[in-house]
């Protein structure tokens, strides 16, 4: 086809340059587009459960791979990583054995769930009151909530287990120490596996971790009460801010587990002063647990109306007061517990906020 070129004068082609720069001029640069707004990946409710003493809050979990499963509820333990859930209900029974799970080869893909043939023993507790769990090493989606709300994980590392037993060996109920680990560590069943939560990639500003708000002591019921918003998974870049009000404690990192948990502190009670690293343990239900190398060989329970004070070496400061019935706690020389760590129960949490930062490895800690 032959071309044809048209001719222009110089005076249009002048006129053509002039509009163009007075078109490039008039942009409003006092105006730039808005950033977008950040926001956590999901705010979810947990379910919160009292039996007179015993306090627990429950995750849901509705969802393991491709397989259609019950809905399962998962203490929400901020003192270990990873999740643990019994085998029972979600491998077919023909694969569960008295002497472990039935893996054929290295490993074997089982409605969208991948359990390999790494076993592992995890335990939780300590040498006086103790549980350990049996089993493998899986891979696989979760859903995390239920109809109230939900998010589902990409494919994450996971403990399925096939027993459970006290520290006597008697066998426990079939999902009777389900755990959902939020700790910033890795799990005693392997080091791949750590906290669900810590798996969501973030992005636009978004910090990988999550915020747990003050528990609300009023609705802890013996049939468990679903309170919404209890947990936002993401943290926004105000919710680490100092201005919020959260005191940041920058995490120690061991060769052996990862990220540690526990904080640096001082506790004081009837004119004791102890220096303690310190868990602050949603997974411990009732008793707290002051470890002192001068306490007496034993467990011992301090009188109700007794005040304790902590002070973290950051500054963060909290005092409590014990009663019969609440803020139950004990002191304890851990050569007897076989735990160095002091140990404060959920009760914390019903008056304190909590934040864990997996990108800073930081804990937050705000009062309320």
């Amino acid at each position: 086809m032959r071309k044809v070129y048209k001719l222009y004068s110089p005076v249009f082609i002048a006129g053509l340059f002039l509009l163009l720069i007075m078109a490039s001029c008039s942009k409003d640069h006092s105006n730039p587009p808005p950033t977008p707004t950040i926001k956590p990946l999901a705010t979810l409710g947990l379910y919160e459960v009292d039996s007179s003493i015993y306090k627990r809050i429950f995750i849901p979990i509705s969802g393991l791979g491709t397989s259609s499963i019950s809905t399962y509820y998962l203490v929400f333990d901020t003192g270990s990583s990873g999740l643990t859930i019994d085998a029972n209900g979600i491998l077919p029974a023909s694969m569960i054995t008295s002497a472990g799970i039935n893996v054929p080869g290295d490993s074997v893909v089982v409605n969208g769930i991948t359990v390999t043939n790494q076993t592992a023993v995890v335990s939780f507790g300590n040498k006086v009151s103790q549980t350990s769990e049996y089993g493998n090493v899986a891979y696989a989606t979760v859903k995390i909530g239920d109809v109230n709300g939900s998010i589902t994980t990409g494919r994450i590392p996971i403990f399925l287990y096939y027993k459970i037993v006290d520290e006597n060996g008697a066998k426990q109920a079939p999902h009777s120490q389900d755990v959902f680990g939020v700790g910033p560590g890795t799990s005693f069943a392997s080091s791949v596996i750590s906290s669900p939560l810590s798996y969501f990639k973030t992005t636009n500003g978004l910090l990988n971790g999550f915020k747990l708000s003050q528990l609300v002591n009023s609705e802890f019921t013996f049939n468990g009460n679903y309170v919404k918003n209890l947990l936002q998974i993401g943290l926004l870049p105000e919710d680490v801010n100092p201005s919020n009000g959260f005191i940041m404690h920058q995490l120690t990192f061991f060769s052996q587990g990862g990220y540690s948990p526990d904080i640096p502190s001082t506790i004081t009670y009837n004119g004791n002063t102890v220096a303690a690293t310190i868990l602050f343990d949603t997974g411990t239900p009732a008793i707290s647990i002051i470890e002192n190398n001068n306490a007496p060989n034993t467990e011992a329970t301090l009188p109700a109306g007794t005040n304790i004070t902590i002070t973290t070496s950051n500054g963060f400061k909290y005092n409590y007061t014990t009663s019969s019935s609440d803020n139950i706690t004990d002191v304890a020389k851990p050569t007897f517990t076989g735990d160095p760590r002091t140990i404060f129960s959920i009760n914390f949490f019903t008056e304190n906020e909590f934040i864990m930062d997996y990108q800073g490895h930081e804990i937050g800690l705000k009062n309320d």
